[in-house]
């Protein structure tokens, strides 16, 4: 008990003292105008680096996250029909292709896959 005691004491110490050599390690130098703007070869920005970006394209990159991590699961999935019985096999391939099917007809739905608007 007394080991244990030490142990989670002797953990905390150290997370303890991390945590504060973090803190005082990243404070940063006070920011002025040089050190915040972009660097493009020496010369001042012509336009400035904040420009948001399209939505379309992030909401595009994360439907293409989620399909290809997909496909990683369905292809191992082909592989364990030897073992497993067909109908239950049957019914998760289903199930699965159904709910991916049902979220793309969702997000085609509000119109995240429409570009021109």
């Amino acid at each position: 008990m007394f080991m244990m005691i030490m142990t989670m004491m002797t953990a905390i110490t150290i997370a303890m003292a991390m945590m504060m050599m973090c803190s005082l390690i990243s404070k940063t130098s006070k920011k002025d105008r040089e050190k915040m703007s972009p660097f493009e070869c020496g010369f001042d920005p012509k336009s400035s680096a904040r420009t948001p970006f399209s939505i379309q394209f992030f909401l595009i990159a994360v439907l293409f996250l989620i399909f290809d991590i997909e496909i990683a699961i369905i292809l191992p999935i082909i592989l364990t029909m030897k073992w497993s019985m067909t109908k239950t096999w049957i019914i998760t391939i289903v199930l699965f292709i159904m709910i991916l099917v049902i979220g793309l007809y969702h997000e085609w739905n509000n119109g995240v896959l429409e570009w021109a608007k």
